[in-house]
């Protein structure tokens, strides 16, 4: 994980409340006060990052209470679109920097074991997030979007590279920041940011870590949407109502899975998987529902998803 802009020298936040961004709806425990979430009768899951003090700086333990979280919400037949922001006046500073002094300690110990030992294993804590996939969300299937407010930095940035659609304020500001710590591109981010920006937008924010606002990072595709900061919330929040009101949950983990894996091959396989899955949904009851929807002029009623029986569940693209 990469180290934050230092977050000791956060401004004051306001005290994390629920009411504080949250909409009303069904709070969803996390098993920790740092991530609040709650689900609202249309399906829209919002996960709040709540360290404010810290400007939601990311530990290990926070990183693993949100992928369990975004596991429970993909299983959860509830929940339609996920949206996640962060608490006072920052999206992710980063990771916190205790826990990078901790790694860096520990990637010497490593050092020191693997020189006296090649062949044995290595220290079980030796690496954090052994035991997790950080990079889960990439594949999570339903929609992810960031609502992202002031500081976005490094961990907290790759994070958001991992939402499907990034809404940012006005006061929004991105950076990388890897190189300026002595880092690599960490999360996959070489993989994934050249194929959001281009290989040349890429390498200047790695190489350079350098900060850009809201208004650069739209203009580079970075992010989809800028909004003043009060309107920021509302606005992911009603894009990801839309979606759960309107789009079949099927067809939108579909899509998702498609997008992924045709950046893998050609267009010939991409065509021909996009021909199978187009047979496949002819035979779905979203399709009939979906077309009477629109006859009836009415909002559909999809079925959820996962669906209640898994062998009538889509295949892999």
């Amino acid at each position: 994980m990469t180290a934050e802009t230092d977050a000791s020298r956060a401004e004051d936040c306001p005290p994390p409340v629920a009411g504080d961004g949250i909409p009303h709806g069904t709070v969803v425990p996390t098993g920790t006060g740092e991530l609040l979430a709650a689900v609202d009768a249309d399906g829209v899951l919002t996960v709040v990052l709540n360290r404010p003090q810290r400007r939601n700086a990311m530990t290990a333990d926070l990183e693993s209470a949100y992928l369990a979280l975004l596991r429970a919400g993909e299983a959860d037949p509830r929940v339609r679109a996920v949206v996640v922001t962060g608490a006072g006046n920052a999206f992710c500073a980063g990771a916190d920097l205790s826990a990078l002094h901790d790694l860096s300690a520990g990637a010497a110990d490593d050092s020191r074991h693997t020189a006296r030992d090649t062949d044995g294993p290595p220290p079980e804590d030796s690496t954090v997030g052994a035991t997790r996939d950080p990079g889960y969300p990439l594949t999570f299937a339903k929609p992810l979007i960031a609502a992202i407010d002031g500081p976005c930095i490094g961990l907290g940035f790759a994070q958001a590279l991992f939402c499907d659609i990034r809404f940012a304020s006005e006061r929004a500001t991105l950076a990388t920041a890897y190189a300026r710590r002595g880092l690599i591109a960490e999360y996959g981010t070489a993989w994934l940011l050249p194929r959001l920006v281009g290989r040349g937008h890429a390498l200047d924010l790695l190489l350079s870590g350098r900060t850009v606002d809201a208004a650069e990072a739209r203009g580079m595709g970075l992010v989809q949407r800028v909004l003043p900061a009060a309107e920021l919330l509302p606005a992911a929040l009603e894009y990801a109502r839309e979606l759960a009101r309107l789009s079949a949950p099927t067809s939108m983990a579909v899509i998702k899975a498609q997008v992924d894996a045709d950046a893998r091959r050609g267009a010939d396989a991409a065509l021909a998987s996009s021909f199978a899955l187009m047979l496949e949904s002819f035979a779905r009851p979203d399709l009939v529902e979906g077309l009477a929807a629109l006859g009836e002029r009415r909002a559909p009623r999809f079925a959820p998803w996962p669906p209640a029986d898994p062998a009538r569940g889509p295949a892999r693209p």
